[in-house]
């Protein structure tokens, strides 16, 4: 008998390592409106550059444990000596620009948090008409959106109230990510779940 698991039609992005498609099943589309999830997710997207989100994903539980769990309040207070902390811990990308950003990052996410009510509820504003999407997103069209104008308006603004490594392509990764843009392709199974799910979301204001 055929598991759902190995019945399933899945994205080609994640093949077949169990890693990807556990992700691909049960995160990667899916709507979120959690201030941490969004803030750890964040900080992920910029670890990742230059690397794989393999990589990253498989030391995602050593950067919460390095990072606070990514709680902004405890990441923006962050100094010196949890810089020189963290750049001794092989667990995690020891790269002190990164490093740096996801501090610096953290404190500018307390400061939109002081005329925000939620991280999530600033960034769902960036969220796409969906009348603006692709009718059919098959591979091929995948490919070619890296980014769009809403991740490039999302990038813009927080480059200007500081944030670093939040580049348009990087912006567009969480929007895939955290669901506010639904790119599971078509005859994916996890679409339909997505979909669904996106239906009873309710969106942070």
């Amino acid at each position: 008998m055929t598991s759902k698991k190995e019945a399933a039609v899945r994205c080609g992005w994640c093949g077949t390592l169990e890693d990807y498609c556990h992700y691909h099943d049960t995160e990667w589309g899916f709507p979120v409106a959690d201030d941490r999830r969004l803030f750890e997710k964040l900080c992920l997207e910029g670890f990742q550059s230059g690397l794989s989100w393999l990589t990253i994903l498989r030391k995602r539980e050593a950067f919460r444990k390095a990072f606070a769990n990514f709680d902004i309040e405890k990441v923006a207070r962050f100094g010196e000596r949890d810089i020189a902390r963290l750049l001794g811990d092989a667990g995690i990308v020891r790269h002190r620009g990164k490093i740096e950003a996801a501090i610096n990052n953290a404190q500018r996410a307390r400061e939109l948090l002081e005329t925000e009510s939620s991280l999530a509820a600033y960034f769902w504003r960036f969220e796409p008409d969906p009348a603006s999407r692709p009718k059919v997103l098959t591979p091929e069209v995948l490919r070619t959106m890296a980014t769009s104008p809403e991740s490039t308006a999302l990038s813009k603004d927080l480059k200007k109230r500081g944030w670093r490594f939040v580049g348009p392509t990087t912006m567009y990764a969480l929007m895939q990510a955290m669901g506010l843009v639904n790119d599971h392709q078509e005859g994916c199974t996890t679409r339909a779940e997505v979909l669904a799910a996106r239906k009873v979301f309710k969106v942070p204001r």
